[in-house]
């Protein structure tokens, strides 16, 4: 379907595109839309230089990453707080992650447990925020966050399960980011080891309540003083 696609689009208007989608994502993971602001094609097509069949193409796309909403007769915007989406995800992956966290650490050998320490070290080292690259977490912390949750996972030798860890940290990644600022005192670097320590002693009980956790303090972050969506 994808190939269909692209092979029927000139390859300068897919270039086209392609960087106008970039510059799009980019902008909206930095915060320089922030949750239910509109994005308006004449306006972006304006500001890129570009037209509004190529704008079009490139906010079908983010809104297919769940980066922003379709709207119904009102074009296209940043997803809100308030949307349940983020709480629904939130509670997938509380369900799934724990269990397959159980599975890793059941089933991961040496070599597994090297590469949870190689990405939490890459981890610790990432600076999670750079001024030039806007208010929330750096493309290079994030994919190093990316990389040590995934890598956690990986011990469970089901590539089943992992590709439903991919497209669910792939949805939540917008929240991941907002959160950040809504909880400035919380301490993800010491939840982070804690999870690495937890993985190596092979206790499996103690892995599995750390990320709950770890999750349900995410999704907290997105919720008002009285525990609803905001």
């Amino acid at each position: 379907m994808t190939q269909t696609a692209h092979a029927s689009t000139p390859p300068g208007k897919l270039m086209l595109s392609d960087q106008v989608y970039a510059h799009l994502r980019d902008a909206i993971m930095r915060g320089d839309h922030p949750p239910g602001a509109p994005l308006k094609p004449q306006d972006l097509a304006k500001e890129q230089g570009v037209s509004l069949a190529v704008v079009r193409e490139a906010l079908v796309r983010v809104v297919g990453e769940g980066l922003a909403d379709r709207l119904p007769n009102r074009g296209f915007a940043v997803p809100s707080f308030s949307d349940r989406r983020w709480q629904e995800i939130m509670e997938a992956r509380r369900t799934v992650e724990p269990a397959v966290l159980r599975m890793a650490v059941e089933r991961g050998d040496v070599d597994w447990e090297a590469r949870v320490r190689a990405a939490h070290h890459r981890l610790v080292r990432t600076p999670a925020f750079a001024p030039e690259e806007g208010e929330y977490y750096t493309d290079a912390w994030a994919e190093a966050h990316r990389a040590f949750h995934r890598t956690l996972l990986e011990g469970c030798g089901n590539g089943a399960l992992l590709d439903t860890f991919d497209r669910l940290w792939t949805q939540s990644e917008l929240a991941r980011r907002w959160s950040a600022h809504r909880n400035p005192d919380r301490d993800g670097a010491l939840e982070h080891r804690r999870l690495e320590e937890a993985v190596l002693a092979r206790d499996a009980d103690t892995a599995a309540a750390l990320l709950v956790q770890h999750l349900t303090s995410t999704a907290a972050a997105l919720t008002d003083d009285s525990g609803q969506a905001t």
